[in-house]
């Protein structure tokens, strides 16, 4: 990974996805954004950035990019994805929801055979305070220390943020891996990541109803990980038949067990290896306290 302040990073596509304000918070926070990229616009400037048609003349200007933010059309997102790969480019940020499944599928296919992190779709992006910002997450509710944030969800995230913070407990790096059905980067991959990197100390997991990602993590941070980890998971008291919009569960549901994908599985899986849980976001600070001790 290549996160920080010299990293060179790009926008692909300037539509609903983000505003004048996330580019310009990028900006002052010191992230060097030094392009975007949107067809037929080449040659003009939007938000202050210059802009290209093509990802491959912003290399040809500018050299090796390290990330691109897409916040094209859903179904536009898997060409932009393999035309930043095809360009060199190996950290991709999908700010945009609803991407197709079958697409992911393939871009998938092509992030790991290019090795390539890809964080989202349906994304906030990355921060890592008092560094480098990376998506439209708000920069304020952050200050740089040693509590990593991952989670799937996006405004959970930075509540969660908000709370570490106004608690004295600053963070080291917090990500929203994505909710929609296919994320390209996992919980698993970011644990690692997370566990590897010297300014961690302790690790955030913020989850939510729909599929097993928080029994896998669960069961990955028993086998793996060595630092401490707390975790909240959001929609306890959610109607049981109920699944979750972000969440698209509403398929591979049959043949599973009836608390497949439920609050109620995600807080036994925790349980069972030992990981606190908070019963809301006010009381991480003091679980991420007591395990740091």
């Amino acid at each position: 990974m290549n996160l920080t302040p010299d990293s060179k990073v790009i926008i692909q596509g300037f539509g609903e996805f983000i505003s004048a304000t996330h580019v310009g918070q990028m900006i002052a926070y010191g992230t060097n954004l030094i392009a975007g990229v949107n067809p037929g616009c080449g040659g003009q400037k939007i938000y202050g950035l210059p802009v290209f048609d093509l990802v491959e003349e912003v290399v040809d200007r500018y050299g090796v990019i390290d990330t691109t933010i897409i916040c094209v059309h859903p179904y536009e997102v898997l060409d932009a994805a393999l035309e930043a790969i095809a360009s060199g480019i190996h950290q991709i940020m999908i700010i945009s929801p609803g991407v197709p499944p079958s697409d992911m599928v393939r871009l998938l296919r092509k992030a790991e055979a290019t090795e390539t992190l890809v964080v989202g779709p349906n994304s906030p992006g990355i921060i890592v305070p008092g560094r480098i910002l990376l998506g439209t997450q708000p920069s304020e509710f952050y200050t740089p220390g040693q509590v990593g944030i991952l989670s799937r969800s996006t405004t959970l995230t930075y509540e969660v943020a908000r709370e570490l913070t106004t608690a004295g407990l600053g963070q080291s790096i917090s990500v929203s891996i994505g909710s929609d059905a296919i994320v390209g980067s996992s919980f698993i991959q970011w644990l690692q990541i997370f566990d590897e990197d010297d300014s961690t100390e302790a690790i955030v997991l913020v989850g939510q109803p729909g599929g097993g990602r928080e029994e896998a993590a669960a069961r990955y941070i028993a086998e793996a990980i060595d630092k401490p980890v707390v975790a909240y998971i959001a929609g306890t008291h959610a109607p049981p038949a109920r699944h979750w919009r972000q969440t698209g569960t509403l398929a591979a549901v049959i043949g599973r067990h009836p608390d497949f994908g439920t609050a109620k599985s995600k807080l036994a899986a925790f349980s069972q290896v030992k990981v606190p849980v908070a019963e809301r976001p006010s009381m991480i600070p003091e679980l991420v306290r007591k395990v740091i001790k």
